[in-house]
């Protein structure tokens, strides 16, 4: 389980962009830059919806052929969700393959687990009900919008997904705008917000000088140098 921020923190986190996180957290050196976010197979439906910060609750489905027997009741699923800290975000790979068929999400699987406590979902899947669930203000991150739930099932709960080529495992934090999503490893989280101010400061210095009606080559070089430390 990843750690639990604070109210405070989480809030703090909600203010600063996904892109942003992203740079923050390569001032650690805790991972390599080419892991730890989604790829561009999975998409933010709601862009307008701001930032979605939570916590994972993982569980896999499959929608394509009607299940014999229920591999996990839905009752076990929901049991499952409320062990994970608040806020909650639902992480569901589909397994459905090489695309998925039916969708799992739509405005009463929204409406359900936001009372459970989660403020969106992140899957390689499909979503409907747009209007409705957007309405509500849940967060949709998903490969695909579909008109049907199919034999949508679920088949495993509480283990790690793998959804737009990144591991999720249940507890970690993701952080979730327009342009993505990516996770922040817990060993970090208390001091990636105060990480992405540093990074947003040195930033801005080269940005406006590029805007200011002094620009010229060499005073570029000079800023740069001087913010980036290197040419």
């Amino acid at each position: 389980m990843a750690y639990t921020l604070s109210t405070e923190e989480l809030q703090e986190l909600r203010q600063i962009s996904t892109p942003t996180i992203a740079n923050a957290i390569e001032t650690f050196n805790v991972r390599p830059r080419t892991q730890g976010f989604m790829n561009s197979d999975v998409r933010c439906i709601f862009p307008d919806l701001g930032v979605m910060v939570g916590y994972a609750c993982t569980v896999t489905i499959m929608a394509e052929v009607q299940p014999a027997a229920e591999s996990v009741k839905r009752f076990d699923y929901w049991d499952a969700i409320v062990k994970v800290p608040e806020p909650r975000i639902a992480v569901i790979q589909d397994l459905d393959q090489p695309r998925p068929v039916g969708s799992f999400w739509g405005e009463v699987n929204a409406s359900v687990h936001k009372a459970l406590g989660c403020v969106g979902t992140v899957t390689n899947g499909g979503v409907r009900d747009l209007e409705e669930v957007h309405r509500i203000g849940f967060h949709f991150f998903a490969s695909e919008v579909l008109v049907s739930h199919a034999y949508v099932h679920l088949v495993d709960v509480g283990i790690p997904v793998k959804i737009g080529g990144m591991v999720v495992r249940p507890g970690d934090l993701i952080h979730g705008d327009r342009h993505g999503v990516i996770t922040i490893p817990s060993e970090i989280a208390r001091e990636v917000a105060s990480a992405a101010r540093t990074v947003e400061s040195a930033e801005r210095q080269i940005i406006d000088y590029c805007h200011s009606t002094d620009f010229t080559l060499q005073g570029l070089k000079q800023t740069w140098t001087k913010v980036m430390r290197k040419p």
